[in-house]
């Protein structure tokens, strides 16, 4: 059977990418979108939640964390999963998201790539093996019309690599004027905005006389929407709680 699909941001860049993905997919279908600039795109677009009235799985969000509490409600009254593709949440948003998981499925992740989840895996053992030896700088890239900084990406490796310490690690972001010696204690986060570039992260991590450097970079925006498709695969059925890659990964893998 077809994962039906309701399609949060779908007149947008990502929108328009995951519908495109969706048109050779046998098992999955988007019935309908949400968007607060409909126009048409070959499926009903509304713009809000309360118009819906197509049956559907699941819900894909590419749209912002404005109007987050609408569609975690939809989803817990309409017992639908949900996956959670945009990213500048705040902390409350994030303490939102957890206190709606107690009774909704919720696939989030800070990158939907599979090259991105990969490069997690690597710099949580290149972490682990060089220690504080090794001082660690995250360097992230993204096109001119980017909203937050640092990418929700870059904050999600610099966690992991922080799980190897314990949490013990802080955070600093770019470095201006005098500020002194590095600290072991530091990982340094450093933002690029320019251009078109859809997404490049570094993690450098720098010793004596060696640099050991692991990067991803996204060429298309394509590949997150093809991860958010495998998420909104993997969520029906699933029980209420938070879900992200390596949870879809080990189903696929097992």
């Amino acid at each position: 059977m077809s994962v039906r699909i309701i399609l949060c941001g779908a007149c947008g860049k990502m929108g328009g990418n995951v519908l495109s993905l969706l048109e050779n997919d046998a098992e999955a279908t988007a019935v309908c979108g949400v968007d607060l600039y409909p126009r048409e795109i070959g499926i009903p677009v509304y713009t809000s939640f309360a118009d819906v009235k197509e049956d559907a799985d699941v819900i894909i969000d590419f749209s912002s964390p404005v109007g987050l509490v609408e569609r975690l409600e939809y989803a817990k009254a309409h017992k639908l999963g949900i996956v959670l593709a945009s990213t500048g949440f705040t902390a409350d948003d994030l303490k939102t998201i957890d206190e709606y998981a107690k009774s909704v499925a919720i696939f989030k992740t800070a990158n939907l790539s599979l090259g991105v989840n990969l490069m997690q895996a690597l710099i949580k053992t290149a972490a682990e093996v060089l220690g504080d030896s090794y001082d660690v700088e995250i360097i992230e890239r993204h096109h001119n019309l980017k909203k937050d900084a640092p990418s929700g990406t870059a904050l999600m490796l610099a966690d992991t690599i922080n799980e190897a310490f314990d949490g013990k690690k802080r955070y600093v972001d770019g470095r201006s004027g005098i500020v002194g010696a590095r600290e072991k204690s530091e990982i340094g986060m450093h933002a690029v905005r320019g251009g078109t570039i859809v997404g490049e992260h570094e993690v450098m991590f720098a010793g004596e006389d060696e640099i050991i450097t692991i990067s991803h970079s996204a060429r298309s925006k394509r590949v997150f929407a093809v991860g958010a498709i495998r998420a909104a695969k993997f969520l029906p059925g699933k029980t209420a709680g938070t879900y992200e890659m390596k949870d879809l990964l080990a189903e696929e893998n097992a």
